[in-house]
This record gives structure tokens, sequence and C-alpha cells, in this order.
């Protein structure tokens, strides 16, 4: 029998049951060398299975706990009563929890010897910036000679050498148990995870213990699940409320919501800037197409990097996962080097590799905040016309598709609005909502201009079909343009209806700069 770890024990001890003793032993059972399997999937359970019921984004796994008994789970952990469940669990263990998604995690750790404890895991949480800084900090920790598993928005990568794609941005707490207990097993000592208000407001990290978590920024978004801005923050806000005295904090000073995180963590922090008193500071020397120059300070130290990233933003982003390394205990040097050594993050102003006279780039901006970012990164480097397609997700936060409107509009030369993961909502309705964002002068179908010099008559087209307008962005630029495709970034699909797609914005891209090479 494996001895239940310290760490899940003093958690444990503050974590409020109705019966204790019969959560003892569920911990002590899935610590066991004949673990039992955890699910908070109804549909995976099969025979002596522990089914925790867990309230997700979209459904409530106590409505499955009926399902789960018939697939063959013999223990449930849940939130509501027992009675309401003892017409049909009268030979199943029930344990009652105050928080079924806490005791998920304190399960999940259990069963695969609590390998948050033996990693120093590293967060990250922000509307913006967040994959940004995590590979950034892995950069950094792989420089010093060290595996650091990385868990995100692109990727899950156990440090087994085939990372995937990742499904969700922080994934539940039974994937990331799991997921460090590989890591472990493959030679790492760290974790960096992005942590999304959806995962913090569901509690999926409860039981990691963080050394360090960085805030980037808040902007509008997810106001869909949220509701209120206020609600939005408390969930970033969930990540430092829970750090300890003896882990760190590294804040945006330059962000308005982070005096208010700062008031709500017991950790310490280290402040971050640009050209602004910080305890990490950057003063950017030269940003061009090729890359970006700034000088690194860190108690009376500094030091150059030389990123290939672009925008004053990356610079930001530079310096939030410079503050979780140091954190970590990692040396400016060090931490310069690693920040240098990063080439891409895939799908954030990622460059389509071509040898003509105008550039194409692709990037995730999906809100008007980080869309305003990257077209003001772009617009003085740009020597020509600033041109821009991008969309904006159904089903997801509608007060946003005005503002990207207002953002494009204020800063891009030309524009294409397209359809960007429709999901249940009709394109042509998303686009009417995006539109209304426009001041200066309405945007024109391009149906309506197909026998015309339409880039004579307007600077704002309609395209619904997104493989159209990346195309029609392309065939109208001209030398030193650049073309920015927003929205989708490193995603290979989209989403119509209920189903996904294949479709990428970067292959579409590609595949018709090599038609137009050869065809002279």
């Amino acid at each position: 029998m494996v001895e239940l770890p310290v760490l899940l024990v003093k958690i444990h001890r503050n974590f409020i049951l109705r019966k204790v003793m019969n959560f003892d032993k569920l911990l002590n059972l899935v610590s066991s060398d004949n673990a039992l399997s955890i699910c908070v999937d109804s549909r995976a359970i099969v025979n002596g299975d522990i089914f925790v019921a867990v309230k997700g984004t979209v459904y409530d796994g106590h409505d499955f706990i009926d399902q789960a008994i018939d697939n063959g789970a013999e223990y449930i952990v849940s939130q509501k009563d027992k009675s309401s469940i003892e017409h049909r669990a009268s030979s199943i263990e029930t344990i009652i929890v105050d928080d079924s998604t806490e005791a998920a995690a304190l399960l999940a750790q259990a069963r695969w010897g609590n390998p948050a404890s033996r990693l120093t895991n590293l967060a990250v949480t922000g509307t913006n910036g967040k994959t940004t800084v995590a590979y950034l900090v892995r950069s950094c920790i792989q420089k010093a000679g060290q595996k650091c598993g990385l868990i995100g928005t692109v990727i899950y990568d156990t440090c087994s050498g085939d990372s995937r794609q990742a499904s969700l941005t922080t994934p539940d707490c039974l994937t990331i148990a799991a997921g460090q207990h590989e890591m472990l097993k493959n030679g790492a000592k760290y974790m960096v995870i992005e942590a999304s208000s959806h995962a913090l407001s569901q509690n999926r990290l409860a039981a990691v213990n963080f050394k360090a978590a960085a805030f980037t920024n808040l902007a509008g978004d997810h106001l869909d699940y949220h509701k209120t801005e206020e609600d939005y923050l408390a969930a970033k806000t969930r990540l430092f409320s829970t750090l300890s005295q003896d882990a760190v904090a590294v804040l945006n000073k330059q962000s308005p919501q982070a005096g208010l995180i700062a008031k709500q963590t017991d950790a310490k922090i280290l402040w971050y800037a640009i050209d602004e008193p910080a305890d990490t500071t950057a003063h950017i020397e030269s940003m061009d197409m090729s890359g970006t120059v700034f000088t690194l300070k860190y108690a009376n130290q500094s030091t150059i990097v030389k990123t290939p990233l672009l925008g004053r933003y990356n610079v930001s982003n530079s310096l939030a996962a410079a503050g979780l390394c140091l954190a970590a205990g990692f040396d400016l040097e060090t931490i310069a080097a690693g920040l240098s050594a990063q080439q891409i993050i895939p799908g954030r102003l990622e460059k389509i590799d071509w040898t003509g006279d105008f550039s194409v780039l692709v990037d995730y901006a999906h809100t008007d905040d980080a869309l305003k970012n990257v077209l003001s990164t772009l617009k003085p480097l740009c020597s020509g016309k600033l041109r821009v397609v991008f969309g904006c997700g159904g089903d997801r936060d509608r007060t946003k598709r005005p503002r990207m409107a207002k953002v494009a509009e204020q800063l891009a030369d030309f524009i294409i609005v397209t359809s960007d993961n429709p999901r249940t909502e009709k394109p042509d309705d998303i686009i009417s909502d995006i539109v209304t964002g426009f001041e200066n002068g309405p945007a024109i179908p391009y149906s309506e201009l197909r026998h015309t010099k339409y880039e004579q008559r307007a600077t704002k087209i309609i395209e619904p079909d997104r493989k159209k307008a990346i195309e029609l962005a392309m065939e109208t630029a001209g030398k030193d343009d650049i073309v920015l495709i927003a929205g989708k970034g490193h995603e290979t699909y989209q989403i119509i209806g209920k189903q996904k797609f294949d479709f990428s914005d970067k292959k579409i891209a590609s595949e018709y700069l090599k038609k137009w090479i050869r065809n002279g």
C-alpha cells in the first residue's frame, strides 16, 4: 500500500466532507498498487470504477449518475444529498463532498502518486499572451539543460518527444495528474501550464501547488460564460488567492487589474513593466520585421535579448516568462538565452515562408485587444498597405464583435470580414454583428463588387467563405503590403454546426502562394 502523500493529507484536512472515513478509504484505495480508475465521464465507466460527478461548462455530471451506475461504477462521489440517488445506489459506496471538482483532483493526484508535489509548477493566466509565455518559459528552462512539461492551448507536452495537439487550454484534473506523472517518468522537473478562466472558475487546478503564477492582462472576452467583467477577473484572481506565502505572483504593473489581484494574494509579488520602475523591466532597443531587440533588467543586472517575436506586447510576455523563471531559481543570462532561442510561437504572428514582395502572417487574435496589439505592431513596420482578414466565433461573447471591427477600421487599410468557427450560429448573423462596429462607411459584400475594380470603391469587404477571403486578401496585395489573417492562428479546423472540418489558415495561405509562384 502506498502511503497517502503528506501534501495530499494536508489539502484533504481542509476539505470539508460529510463522510471523512469514506473519503479517506477512497484516497487509500486509489493510492494502492491495484488502483481504481477515476472517471468524470459516465460513458467511460467500467465495472469497479469511481465516478466523480462534476459540474462542467455544458453538462452537470450529477445528471449522469444513473448512467454511471448502469455502466458499473462502484463508487460515486457527489455534491448532492445521497438520498437523491439512494434508490439506485443501495449497493454503491456514495461519498458526499462540498466540492466534487476538488475531490476529483485529490483522487487523481493520489492515483498517480501525487506528481504535483514532485514538480516545480508554474502557471500563467490572462486574456492574451498565455501561450507565448508558456512557450518562452519552456525555452528558458530547456536552455538551463532541464526538461519542462507544457500544458496549454496549442500542445500537451509531457517531454516524451511526441507532444500532441491540445483539446482544451486547461484540461480536467485527471488529465493534468496523468500528464504530470508522465512528465516525471520522462525526466522533467518543471511544468508550465496555461490557466484559463473557465478552468479556474471550475477549480480544475485544485491540488496543484504552484511555485509561481503570472498574470498578463485582462480584456473583453468570455462574457458569454462569466457574464460580467467582475466575474471574469474573479476567476483569474482565484489562481493567485490560492498561492502560498512561499510562492511568487508575477504581475504586469501596466495592467489596471494587477493591483486588484495583488490585494488578493499572500504570495510574494514580482512586478514587471516596460520602461517603468518595476522588479523586472525591459527597454526596447529596436524592432523590425526580422524581430525585436530589448534590454532585460533585474536586481541591478542587465542583458540583451534578441527575439524574432514582434511587438511591444511580446516584450511584455517575455517579462512575464522571465518573472516565472526567476521565481523558479534561474539566472538572468540563462533566461535571456532562452527568450532569444524561441523562434516561433505557433499561430502567433507566424510568418508564411515565401519569397514574394509582400508579407503574410497568421495570428490567433480573436479579441479586440489582441487584434489591436497585433495591428499596432505591424502598422509602423508596413511601408505598403496593412490588410486584415478576420471574423468572430459563433456561440461566444457577442459583445466583442463590433469592437473588433472598430479596431480593424482604425488600424488597417483594407479589411475583409469573414467566418470564423460559426458553430451553431449563421455566419451572416455573426458578420452582421461585426459590421455594426464600422463607423466610416459600410462593408460591402464581395459578390456585389466582383465585376468592378473593388479596391477603388471599398476598403471594407464581406466574404463569408473564409478560404475565398484569405485568397482575396493575397490576390489584392501589392508590393510591401502586409496581410494579417487573424482569429484562428494554430487551429487546423473550422467548426460549423457541431462538426469540425479540416481548415488551416496557414495551409490555405501557403498553398495559394505556392500556386502564385508557379503561375509567375
